[in-house]
């Protein structure tokens, strides 16, 4: 039985394939288009679907959409169409931004869910004319079954049905859904039970993305830099933001109006400096963010007598505030899913319509790493280097060569294997460096455009963690930090944070063995089994998914060598 779980509402759009109870593939629609997130959040692209991301899951299974029995959509626009639900006609008006509503939550909502409701027959109709093939032989109405899944739901079975547990909390926090922005639940006996959600307008990821846009960042999209931003400042708002964000206990908390000029000051213009004032904003609202989940994560677990927690939505991707929860909150343990916010939304919406068909007594699946997208073999890299007319070579031993090159102080792109699942490059697109040079992390902020305050991470042998850092476990993602072991600090300067701190991968051979060779290369070299790790793309740009992405990156930037597949460009 083949599942299609699509994500398309807001941003991130995504598509995840599941083979009875099997993720065959998963990868988000921006890597295929090159525009970032793939859309923006706003009502009138919500008819865009993530045609390129189907169109590669099903050419990883080998079959056309024809053969997928059932497609889980994760937004359920009944729960907003009120009296409208099985109306055939909607009335919108023409000019939605200028009209006030009692009848809805936004004058916008007309045109946002009548483009989801009609979103089985844009599939049907809409792909693009390049990959038409296959998407033939079906209707609106088939050969496939329909199912639209509850945003928040989809959400929380992206955590629960891929985490390493039979038993666990669930939490999950975005920025909205239909309307949950928080929801808290319980898995166990193989069955999910919602214990409790918060609704709109009550939102600590609307309130984070306020704040972002009053940084002058782009929100739904940078919140990640403001928790960058935040080590370097003071909450010295934390007082004024703890009356407009109030828990009230038992789960529940309450968000009030705010107005942002008045409580931090004037709005950051985009592409002016940062002061100590914008830092202390970002330190403030991260301070009170923490403050609060930590409290919500408190009465969950004793609401559930969960041992484990698991997590979703977009402000689990705050790696910070995971910590904290990780260490303060009395969980044994806490898995992150590693594409937390939207994108993760289409495995969680495949996963839960199959397990719904097949019945949830059976799990054949556990997330153990996120390598789900497209991988690129040598005769076609080979050809592609040809036509651009690059000098490269076949590397005897590419983990050798590579590591003999980054003890020279250069730095990589690192093109291996299956795509990463999610925001993270995790080892198969990614910029690869040494840690030992203090300079190396404003080098690579240069390279990839970057913010000068914006930290690098490491990548560390999973058996060598704890060495090098505190307590360090296993954390495959990149969604916990971890305080640098002092005795180790000097010896990689380059990825620790101003606040001691550093957002860690860890890996070990069966995940990825490319990957693990060359840090095991690196650390024969030096001593340290750490590498700097980030993301194969440029600020603005996705992460690089094919042959020619990687190759007009690495052309159009000072990285100074390209690995892919088992060639080595220099420049």
């Amino acid at each position: 039985m083949y599942t299609l779980g699509i994500n398309a509402a807001y941003h991130d759009c995504s598509a995840t394939l599941v083979q009875d109870g099997i993720v065959i593939a998963a990868a988000e629609e921006e890597r295929f288009t090159r525009v970032k997130h793939g859309k923006r959040p706003v009502p009138f692209t919500t008819w865009q679907l993530p045609f390129h991301a189907i169109d590669y899951c099903l050419k990883e299974a080998g079959i056309a959409l024809a053969d997928v029995d059932h497609i889980g959509y994760s937004y359920d626009p009944s729960l907003l169409l009120g009296k409208h639900k099985g109306s055939a006609t909607i009335e919108l008006p023409l000019e939605p931004s200028a009209q006030k509503t009692t009848e809805w939550l936004s004058p916008w909502d007309p045109l946002f869910l009548s483009s989801i409701v009609n979103a089985p027959r844009q599939l049907a109709a809409g792909a693009p004319h390049h990959i038409k093939e296959r998407f033939r032989g079906v209707r609106h109405d088939g050969p496939f079954k329909w199912h639209f899944v509850e945003h928040h739901l989809a959400h929380e079975a992206s955590a629960f049905l891929a985490a390493p547990y039979d038993d666990c909390a669930v939490l999950t926090m975005d920025g909205r859904g239909e309307l949950a922005t928080t929801s808290y639940g319980v898995y166990e006996d193989r069955r999910y039970r919602r214990l409790k959600q918060v609704n709109l307008p009550h939102s600590l990821g609307l309130l984070y993305e306020s704040v972002t846009s009053h940084l002058g960042f782009l929100h739904s999209s940078d919140e990640y830099k403001v928790m960058a931003l935040a080590s370097f400042g003071k909450p010295e708002h934390a007082d004024a933001l703890r009356k407009v964000v109030q828990y009230k206990g038992g789960g529940e908390y309450e968000i009030h109006p705010a107005d942002w000029t008045q409580i931090f000051g004037p709005a950051r213009a985009r592409g002016s400096e940062f002061t100590q004032a914008h830092m202390n904003v970002a330190s403030s609202l991260q301070k009170v963010l923490e403050e609060t989940v930590l409290q919500m994560v408190d009465w969950l677990r004793k609401e559930t007598g969960a041992r484990n927690l698991c997590m979703a939505g977009g402000v689990a991707l705050n790696c910070v505030l995971n910590a904290r929860v990780r260490d303060e909150c009395g969980f044994d343990s806490v898995w992150v899913q590693p594409a937390a916010g939207d994108s993760g939304t289409s495995m969680g919406a495949a996963l839960w319509v199959d397990a719904q068909q097949r019945g949830m007594s059976k799990r054949n699946w556990r997330m153990e790493h996120a390598f789900y997208g497209p991988a690129y073999g040598d005769d076609e890299i080979e050809a592609f280097l040809r036509q651009a007319k690059l000098r490269y070579r076949r590397a005897g031993n590419l983990a050798a060569e590579v590591a003999d090159l980054l003890t020279q102080n250069k730095v990589i792109g690192w093109f291996q294997g299956r795509m990463e699942f999610g925001p993270r490059a995790l080892g198969a697109r990614s910029i690869l460096a040494s840690p030992v040079d203090p300079d190396m992390q404003a080098i690579l902020n240069n390279i990839k455009d970057r913010e000068d305050f914006r930290p690098v991470a490491p990548v560390v042998l999973e058996e060598e963690a704890a060495n090098w850092f505190v307590n360090g476990g296993v954390s495959p993602y990149m969604v916990f930090v971890y305080d640098v072991r002092p005795d180790k600090a000097d010896r990689i300067p380059a990825v620790r944070h101003v606040d001691g701190t550093a957002r860690i991968q860890t890996i070990n051979r069966t995940q990825n063995a490319a990957y693990y060779d060359l840090i095991q290369a690196f650390a024969e070299r030096t001593g340290v089994p750490v590498l700097i790790n980030t993301s194969f793309n440029t600020r603005g740009e996705p992460v690089v998914c094919s042959p020619r992405d990687a190759v007009e990156s690495f052309c159009s930037t000072p990285l100074d060598v390209l690995a892919i597949g088992s060639f080595i460009v220099e420049k």
